[in-house]
């Protein structure tokens, strides 16, 4: 049987410290917002430039607004994953609205759900370098001045000079194992931990 709560003031106090997250959340938040504007504007440039555009360029327009997107899931992800595992509960059974994942959403199972998004970025983010690089047909690298022109999408397919180099794409791509294998490793260790649990849990129940 469980004894009554007594409480305390410092264990009340230090419990209560968790609150100081909640402006981090809210700050995600506006930086949700700021992602649909910038979604907005490349939207709009997309829609206005069309008749203007090569395939490739909009192919890496539409894969920043894709890139977007993702990066959008992810800061739901983590604000409501988050706010519900560390602050608070959300309240939220029997809303019609309520994510499947969010009622068995725990520290660990959070922490999968974000490596995963986080492989899905860094492969959007790989695969417009790769045709980036293939339309650049070896060009020069740009010097300073330029980087922030040539790197635009729009200037792809009419760009004199190149912002990525063989190095750069080569480390970006092992960056992107390196997440990939992370992820593996966070998954199976998680795994471990559970498999771990299980038997105990089992004799928890028959007691």
């Amino acid at each position: 049987m469980t004894p009554p709560y007594r409480p305390n003031p410092l264990s009340t106090l230090i419990f209560a410290s968790r609150w100081l997250q909640l402006p981090l959340y809210l700050g995600l938040i506006v930086a949700q917002g700021v992602y649909v504007f910038l979604f907005g504007k490349e939207l709009w440039h997309l829609i206005m430039e069309a008749g203007h555009l090569g395939e490739q360029q909009i192919m890496l327009i539409v894969l920043g607004l894709i890139d977007v997107v993702m990066i959008s899931n992810l800061l739901v992800m983590v604000i409501v994953g988050g706010y519900e595992t560390f602050v608070s509960r959300l309240r939220l059974e029997g809303h019609p609205d309520q994510p499947e994942w969010l009622s068995h959403v725990n520290a660990s199972v959070l922490k999968v759900k974000l490596a995963l998004s986080i492989i899905g970025i860094s492969s959007i983010h790989l695969l417009k370098t790769f045709i980036a690089a293939g339309a650049l047909d070896g060009l020069p690298l740009c010097p300073p001045e330029l980087m922030n022109a040539a790197a635009s999408a729009a200037n792809i397919g009419a760009a004199r000079c190149s912002t990525l180099t063989s190095t750069g794409v080569l480390w970006q791509t092992i960056i992107h194992a390196v997440f990939i294998l992370s992820a593996i490793g966070i998954a199976w260790t998680d795994k471990l931990m559970n498999s771990g649990n299980e038997p105990a849990k089992d004799a928890h129940r028959t007691h």
